[in-house]
């Protein structure tokens, strides 16, 4: 089997994209953590952390910004919203029980399917829109989830 080719986005779903590198990152550092018997609540801390400081600000921009390019109706609309509904009742399950192993794994799991669902099917949909509806987005800001992890001290993924 050919190793698939990156696809390439539009400079506008650029910096989206980059953000779905630290979210699928995030699902690894949870998987790892579990995986090396690192307790749960140790994970859940990092997650809520994560979530807040960065998946919380990316997920608004993706709501803000790219769903409403298609019509409320759209299947794919509709799907992005309703996971994007799912994490944030993830995230407040976590929030109540920070020690539940099952919740992490169901956390890492929704998180990645949703990433991949939107890198393979929502953002290329997005891309045949007219380039000109792209270009009057506004640019998303960059984020970097680097510093985000050299303010937490407890890298329990290494």
């Amino acid at each position: 089997m050919k190793n698939p080719q990156p696809i390439k986005r539009h400079k506008a779903l650029v910096s989206f994209s980059k953000d779905h590198h630290f979210g699928l990152q995030l699902s690894w550092k949870i998987r790892q953590g579990l995986a090396h018997a690192i307790s749960c609540e140790r994970i859940s801390l990092y997650v809520l952390y994560f979530f807040k400081e960065d998946l919380a600000r990316h997920f608004k921009e993706e709501e803000d910004l790219l769903f409403p390019l298609l019509p409320s109706a759209h299947l794919l609309r509709q799907r992005a919203e309703a996971e994007h509904a799912l994490v944030y009742k993830l995230i407040h399950s976590l929030e109540q029980n920070k020690i539940d192993k099952t919740l992490l794994n169901l956390f890492a799991d929704t998180l990645e399917a949703h990433i991949r669902f939107e890198e393979r099917e929502l953002f290329n949909q997005l891309q045949q829109l007219p380039t000109e509806v792209l270009e009057t987005l506004p640019e998303a800001a960059a984020h970097n989830s680097r510093a985000i992890d050299d303010n937490w001290e407890d890298c329990f993924w290494k």
